[in-house]
């Protein structure tokens, strides 16, 4: 998948097809503004002022509390890059707007557009970071406001994969007990365990990530089949031969190379025989020639923003092998683009 400038009439293909439209323009100064329209369009409430029908964009800035005429500029733009509709001098949600940014909507992303606030000022430091080689430490720079919005904002971001996850990630036969490192907001645990009847999860993270997640897992109603268990995975003692499954995700691009190593140690003793470590992480390729485009961002992202950046698979499997458990062939989830899962057995 791919983020680019899409012709939108016969003149504008020929362009595009004879090199002259100005790429670079379109890659950073237009797809800056539609990124803010639409994040700005979600902390204003316009998608959710929209949600029982069409209005005018007087209507509109009245339910927003928002100055009219400035408030109609969005919204056209907004209309522009199709997440509004514009008929009859009234502005309407589009199936995309609907499907993904009301705050009810299931699948809603709208948690997610708020955090990208915070996430805008990291990207800010991009330069900062190419200069002096030195990452952000987002977590340990967090408020106890943005702790909230972070947990609610990763929820979020994980809502359309939780159906698949649930549905592909390797569970022993007859498992009782799954620890999760690092998933506080409990969706994907609580996503597995419905799929697995007989398994109950605890999720191990931090304090402030636990206190800010607890409301998000009580809305799962899951009673004491999914609970929180507040500490830190890199120091805390995991147990011997205490879990069926270890499920690691989005977690260990924090971590370098020897922390990864340690931590596939600790949790391969934690194993019962026959146990499952699933790393399910944001991949990265072999090489830049297939990262894409999205891979390769987001592992800039990801180094500008904790210790390492993305992983590759074989980099995954070779931690999980050193720590003496039984690699198995990497998945690449298909509502998740660029993220996948490593497995490994615990032989018994």
């Amino acid at each position: 998948m791919k983020l680019g400038g899409i012709p939108q009439n016969p003149v504008e293909w020929i362009g595009a097809k004879l090199g002259l439209l100005p790429q670079p323009l379109l890659d950073t100064h237009v797809a800056m503004l539609l990124a803010r329209a639409v994040i700005e369009g979600t902390r204003l409430g316009v998608f959710d002022a929209l949600a029982m029908g069409p209005l005018t964009a007087a209507e509109i800035a009245a339910r927003c509390v928002s100055q009219p005429r400035a408030t109609r500029k969005l919204l056209d733009a907004l209309a522009g890059c199709e997440y509004l509709r514009f008929e009859a001098g009234r502005y309407a949600l589009t199936p995309l707007a609907r499907k993904w940014l009301l705050a009810d909507a299931e699948e809603s992303l709208r948690d997610k557009m708020l955090l990208l606030f915070r996430e805008w000022d990291f990207i800010a430091r991009t330069g900062d970071f190419v200069r002096t080689g030195k990452p952000l430490d987002i977590h340990d720079s967090m408020t106890r406001e943005e702790w909230g919005i972070y947990q609610r904002g990763m929820r979020a971001t994980v809502c359309t994969w939780a159906p698949e996850v649930a549905r592909r990630t390797p569970v022993p036969k007859g498992a009782k007990d799954l620890l999760d490192v690092g998933g506080a907001h409990s969706l994907l645990s609580a996503a597995i365990c419905r799929r697995h009847p007989g398994l109950r999860a605890v999720i191990l993270d931090l304090p402030e990530a636990v206190e800010h997640a607890a409301p998000l897992l009580a809305q799962e109603e899951m009673g004491d089949r999914v609970v929180h268990r507040a500490g830190n995975a890199l120091t805390d003692d995991l147990g011997t031969e205490a879990w069926d499954v270890v499920f690691v995700s989005n977690l260990v691009h924090h971590f370098d190379d020897a922390t990864n190593r340690a931590l596939a140690k600790r949790i391969a003793r934690a194993l019962r025989p026959g146990g499952i470590f699933v790393i399910q992480e944001l991949y990265r390729p072999s090489s830049p020639d297939e990262a894409g485009q999205i891979g390769a961002l987001l592992d800039l992202y990801f180094a500008l923003t904790s210790e390492s950046g993305t992983w590759s698979f074989a980099e995954m499997a070779d931690w999980q092998r050193e720590a003496g458990l039984a690699p198995k062939k990497p998945l690449k989830l298909l509502t998740a683009p660029g993220t996948g899962q490593q497995s490994a057995v615990k032989r018994r």
